[in-house]
Formats: structure tokens, C-alpha cells, sequence
């Protein structure tokens, strides 16, 4: 029930150098203070969230009447990607027709024109497969001695026992060690890019697989790492044996040299890589095996192949 509330109070006034004092009346509106339900429609969060949603889409047909121009947070121009990247880039880009599909030859050719570093370059074939890598025969892996190696120094460790570590260090093995070998690993000590082992002593590296499994570097039965032909294995890492496999998107990297190897040797070593993956086809495909194929070298533009390997 409302009602009035009469305020009295008072004020001083300096009026020709008087000080009167005059009781102000002021008159103030009382209403009952609003009730709500304990629940449901009634309920002040209810209220609260009903007048929210009210403003908010007030504020929405205000923004949707404006111009689009003034409208804040619209969504910015994007530069094609290729206007983002380096002049340098650019240039080289421009050397490659945009929807010619070029021969081996002529890629791995156009391929040493378009480097954009200063250094020794590694030339790369990216090769997309009609495969599906969760399932077990699906998924490629396997390894390849390239003919002309693939032109980086590989520091190659062997764990095994003594006897076979001396054939080992023979054969060229960097690291060649028993017992002291896993005293490294214990301290985080990895200097080597390959590991190889004999069966019998795989389980003593099981402790290390947290170390060595995210870089690539547990040896593997797939990989050749995993063999009693220690001193086999260790030439063939250093020839410049290379492993490669199917990713999760269906697509096989690996390097098949550098810039230097000039245009015959990175032939040699591109069809050699070929003949091995058409090897590795596995028999429940149904379809194309190999979608398409590129070629790239470090940081410089792709280059795409006409497909005849299938």
C-alpha cells in the first residue's frame, strides 16, 4: 500500500547578510516494496533473466539496422595466402604453372630453380595414398636404402652385448655400448639419430619408451632397428637407409636428398622410393593407391606430378 513521507529539514540562507533558517518540506512518493515468488515466472531470476534477454535482442535489431561498415568486430578482408607469404616465395612461386602437372624430371628440375635458402636444401616427395591408416594392413611403413643416401651424416648407436658392440663399432657405429649406454638414457642423454638393438636386449629399453618412443628413435622390428644382424643393419644406416610411413591423414614424406645431389642422383633416388611404395600396395585396396604426388624442397613452392605409379 503506497503512501507519502513529508521529509522536514532545514537550510540556512545568507540574504543581506542574515542568516535566517527556513523549514523546506520535500514530499517523497512510498511504494511497497515488490514482491516475488520463491519459483517459476514470478521468480526475480526469472524477471532478471527475461528483462536481459530483452535488451539483448534490442541490442541485436539495433546492430542488424546499422550499416555494415559500422557494424564493430566485422569480420576482416584475408589476403589470399599466397600475398602473405615472403617476396621471395612469391617469385619462385610464379616459376610454377598453377594447373600443369609436371613429369618426375621436370619437377625435381624446376625443383632446385625455386630453392630460396642459402643453405643445401633437402628436396622432398609428398605422395597422397588412397589408404586408410587405421586400419592395420593399411598402415604403410617401411624402410628404403637409397642409392645415392639421402645426404645427411646419421650418427647411428647400437645397444647390445659387448661382443657384438665390437662388429658394431666396425661396421661404423657411433655409439657401440652395453651397461654405460643406459646410464645416458638415465641422465636424458640422446646423441645419436638411429638405435639399433638386438631382440634379446629390447626389453631392457621398455623402462626408456617415454624417451624415445616421441622421437621416433625406439628401435623397431619394421624399421630394421630390431635385428641380430647388428653389424648389417649399422651399414645400412650409414649408406643411408631412411624409414617412412603413412601419417593420419593418408600421406607419405621423405626426402630423397639435397639441392647438390644435382638432377640425376635425385632422380635415382625418387624412383627407387617409387618401386618401394608400389611394393607396399596393400591387397584390400579397391580404387586408386597413390592420389597424387609433389615434390618441394625446404621452405620453396610445390610442384605437382603426373601420377603414373598406380
Amino acid at each position: 500500500m503506497g503512501g507519502v513521507l513529508r521529509l522536514y529539514h532545514r537550510k540556512d540562507f545568507m540574504a543581506k547578510e542574515e542568516v535566517k533558517d527556513v523549514i523546506v518540506e520535500e514530499t517523497v512518493e512510498m511504494t511497497e516494496p515488490e514482491t516475488f515468488a520463491k519459483s517459476g515466472k514470478k521468480s526475480k531470476k526469472h524477471i532478471e533473466e527475461v528483462k536481459a534477454e530483452e535488451e539483448r535482442q534490442a541490442r541485436k535489431l539495433e546492430r542488424e539496422a546499422m550499416p555494415a561498415e559500422k557494424v564493430k568486430g566485422a569480420a576482416p578482408v584475408t589476403r589470399p595466402r599466397i600475398e602473405r607469404r615472403s617476396k621471395k616465395y612469391q617469385e619462385a612461386a610464379k616459376m610454377v604453372e598453377k594447373d600443369k602437372v609436371y613429369t618426375l624430371t621436370e619437377a625435381i628440375e624446376l625443383a632446385q630453380k625455386t630453392s630460396l635458402v642459402k643453405f643445401d636444401a633437402a628436396v622432398e616427395i609428398h605422395a597422397r595414398l588412397g589408404v586408410d591408416p587405421r586400419q592395420a594392413d593399411q598402415n604403410i611403413r617401411t624402410t628404403l636404402v637409397l642409392p645415392n643416401g639421402n645426404g645427411k651424416t646419421v650418427r647411428v648407436a647400437v645397444f647390445a652385448p659387448m661382443d657384438v658392440c665390437k662388429a658394431a663399432k666396425a661396421a661404423g657405429a657411433d655409439i657401440a655400448e652395453d651397461e654405460e649406454f643406459l646410464k645416458q638414457l638415465e641422465k636424458g642423454t640422446i646423441d645419436f639419430d638411429v638405435l639399433i638393438s638386438t631382440p634379446a636386449y629390447m626389453p631392457k629399453l621398455g623402462k626408456y619408451a617415454r624417451l624415445l618412443g616421441p622421437k621416433g628413435l625406439m628401435p623397431n622390428p619394421k624399421a630394421g632397428t630390431v635385428t641380430a644382424d647388428v653389424e648389417k643393419a649399422v651399414k645400412e644406416a650409414k649408406a643411408g637407409k631412411v624409414e617412412y610411413r603413412v601419417d593420419k591423414q593418408a600421406i607419405v614424406h621423405i626426402g630423397i636428398g639435397k639441392i647438390s645431389f644435382g638432377t640425376e642422383k635425385l632422380l635415382e633416388n625418387a624412383n627407387a622410393f617409387f618401386e618401394s611404395l608400389k611394393a607396399q600396395k596393400p591387397a584390400s585396396i579397391k580404387g586408386s593407391y597413390i592420389k597424387s604426388i609433389y615434390v618441394a624442397t625446404t621452405m620453396g613452392p610445390s610442384i605437382a606430378i603426373e601420377n603414373l605409379y598406380n
